[in-house]
């Protein structure tokens, strides 16, 4: 291994698989979680355990892939936190997936200390980040996306440049993610209406996925609902929860109406009443189940 160490900061499962991925493709790593017990395994793997974000972002670039806004301000400003001690033209590629209020505020403080910011949101579950599969959009400053292009190269299947402007990527991630939950409310309703009409599900979910509705989202998420396999989760409800308010607040601010996001918004507010908010997402199709009268399980 040669070269400086890359930051990795939040060690959950998308953040895990992406420091033991570049372990395995033979980068340095620097790896910090506010859990410091969590990093024990990549340091026996060879990584470096930092003790605060600032001694993560030593090596110049540092990804972050943690929970929501607030975390990500702590790792950024809070105390030991990595913006002060990014190295001048060093780079931050924010993995998770934020509001595009926070990727502009925090494009502009980096470039106010002379290092930048890269929004480089993903798609793929724990499996696709430590195997390199997944898909990821970026956006930021060309010289600062050139520079970080091999370690992104690193951990996906795909690339897909959507320019300069900071707010880009976290605006498609959101988008995305949007798509990902009214797909799953969707699955969620035809499904109760395959079981109260005594249909196969199975049978109708291998069709349509081995033709029209081919892809990995109708795919894997309707296998997830019908196999019940909502724990222990690939992406917990809370946290898609979190992503159709970004796709709210983005919408309000920019003057787009986007009724079903309001729909979802209230259909994952009533699953985490009902408890589910640490099941996957896809868990949000019991709500349909429910509405319909079958009985679920959780």
């Amino acid at each position: 291994m040669s070269g400086p160490a890359i930051g990795v900061i939040g060690l959950g499962g998308m953040g895990g698989g992406m420091a033991g991925r570049l372990l395995e493709t033979g980068h340095k790593v620097t790896v910090f979680n506010r859990t410091a017990s969590v990093a024990a395994p990549f340091v026996a793997r060879g990584a470096t355990q930092a003790a605060t974000p600032a001694a993560a972002a030593a090596g110049g670039v540092v990804i972050t892939m943690v929970a929501n806004d607030a975390a990500l301000e702590d790792m950024v400003s809070g105390k030991g936190g990595l913006l002060e001690a990014l190295p001048k033209g060093g780079v931050h590629i924010s993995m998770s997936t934020i509001s595009v209020a926070l990727a502009k505020s925090l494009a502009e403080r980096h470039a106010a200390h002379g290092s930048h910011f890269v929004a480089a949101p993903v798609f793929g579950r724990p499996d696709a980040a430590g195997s390199g599969k997944l898909w990821i959009m970026v956006s930021g400053a060309a010289e600062a996306k050139a520079k970080v292009r091999p370690v992104l190269e690193a951990l996906s299947q795909g690339i897909e440049d959507l320019g300069e402007s900071p707010e880009a990527a976290p605006t498609g991630k959101i988008c995305g993610n949007f798509l990902i939950g009214a797909a799953t409310e969707a699955m969620g309703e035809a499904f109760a209406l395959l079981a109260k009409s005594g249909v196969d599900a199975r049978a109708w979910h291998r069709l349509l996925t081995a033709g029209p509705f081919a892809g990995t989202i109708y795919t894997n998420y309707g296998r997830i609902i019908l196999d019940k396999k909502f724990t222990p989760p690939g992406f917990k409800l809370s946290l898609g929860a979190k992503d159709i308010g970004l796709a709210l607040a983005a919408s309000q601010d920019k003057q787009v109406p986007m009724p079903f996001a309001s729909i979802l918004r209230d259909r994952h507010l009533a699953s985490i009443a009902q408890g589910r908010g640490d099941f996957d997402w896809a868990s949000l199709a019991i709500n349909a189940a429910m509405d319909a009268g079958l009985k679920e399980e959780g």
